[in-house]
């Protein structure tokens, strides 16, 4: 499982804690990214459809955890669901 955690510097703020992109047949079908908030670590999810054009907008949605490790379990576990399903994870 890829633990992919970057603690931002001053110069880098903006970067993502964590990104990884989930494909299926070659297709995008969600990505995740963490950034650290004021309320803790955001995990923002976008998933799109399978079965609709790749054009199509995603479903977005943020998901807030208190603590960098607590959004780590969360993303290792969806990875772990996505890989049962088949899909390739970046």
């Amino acid at each position: 499982m890829s633990r992919t955690i970057h603690e931002p510097h001053a110069t880098g703020a903006d970067r993502p804690l964590l990104e990884h992109e989930i494909r299926r047949d070659g297709r995008v079908i969600a990505t995740l990214r963490a950034h650290r908030t004021e309320a803790g670590v955001t995990v923002e999810s976008t998933v799109y459809s399978v079965t609709e054009d790749a054009g199509s907008e995603g479903l977005n949605r943020p998901f807030t955890f208190p603590t960098v490790d607590h959004a780590r379990r969360f993303v290792d576990e969806a990875l772990v669901a996505f890989e049962y399903l088949n899909c390739t994870v970046a």
